[in-house]
């Protein structure tokens, strides 16, 4: 099972599920292009993202898998399963849909991308300077997760803001090109009941891609789903990835 982080994230954001799925097969977490321990690149879209994720099952030797994806994650994951549906033996999507989403995040790129490191003594002293523009404490956290001393001890972003900003648009879209296109694996999609990343419009369009899907909503969660509601997530992905393909 392959798990996807989202916009910001990191292979590390899934390691709470994957210690809990680990005893039932094996869990590969990774880091896309712009984040984490990943290469810098000056594009990314999910045409380019899926190949890079299918290149990884490629070097490691893995013929199929189950794929798991949260946000841009389960954007990266839709796009492998309707490009290469041979790849993918089931999907699971955690509160994104396969449609366009306004940009939410261009003013926080760029605020982040102005923070004067030079200048920077902690994560404390940044994520002051960061409230200005980020008001939620939460999205700042996480995102300053990204951000690390060098071994000089000099401040440095670990995530690539300029490859990022120029692709956002095509981040928050989703391919023209797979308009029509249909995946016919066993398909799980699960939003946060407190979320509006997955409306009525949205549940349409995973249908038309993904008509074998099924739409599940948890209860208090919001888009963080993997971060506020861990042990029901791992319950539904166990169940869906395990449980079900045993009675396949």
């Amino acid at each position: 099972m392959l798990l996807l982080h989202g916009l910001f994230g990191a292979a590390h954001h899934w390691h709470d599920i994957a210690r809990r799925l680990a005893p039932r097969g094996e869990i590969v977490t990774a880091d896309l292009r712009n984040h984490g321990r990943s290469p810098h690149m000056p594009h990314m879209d999910y045409a380019a993202m899926a190949d890079d994720v299918l290149a990884l099952l490629d070097a490691r030797g893995i013929e199929r898998a189950s794929i798991v994806g949260h946000s841009m994650g389960g954007k990266v994951a839709m796009a492998m399963a309707l490009r290469a549906p041979d790849r993918v033996s089931r999907l699971a999507v955690v509160d994104i849909a396969p449609v366009a989403y306004p940009d939410r995040y261009g003013e926080l790129i760029r605020a982040a991308q102005a923070l004067d490191l030079r200048t920077l003594r902690s994560r404390a002293q940044a994520d002051a300077r960061l409230a200005a523009h980020i008001a939620q404490p939460a999205l700042r956290a996480m995102l300053l997760q990204n951000l690390r001393p060098d071994p000089q001890g000099v401040w440095c972003w670990r995530i690539g803001w300029a490859g990022i900003l120029a692709s956002l648009q095509a981040l928050c879209g989703f391919p023209n090109d797979l308009a029509g296109a249909h995946g016919g694996m066993p398909a799980l999609f699960v939003k946060g009941g407190v979320s509006d990343h997955v409306d009525g419009a949205g549940e349409q369009a995973i249908l038309a891609h993904f008509p074998q899907a099924q739409i599940v909503s948890l209860a208090g969660a919001g888009h963080w789903v993997q971060a506020e509601q861990p042990d029901a997530l791992a319950r539904l992905l166990a169940g869906f990835l395990f449980e079900a393909a045993a009675l396949a």
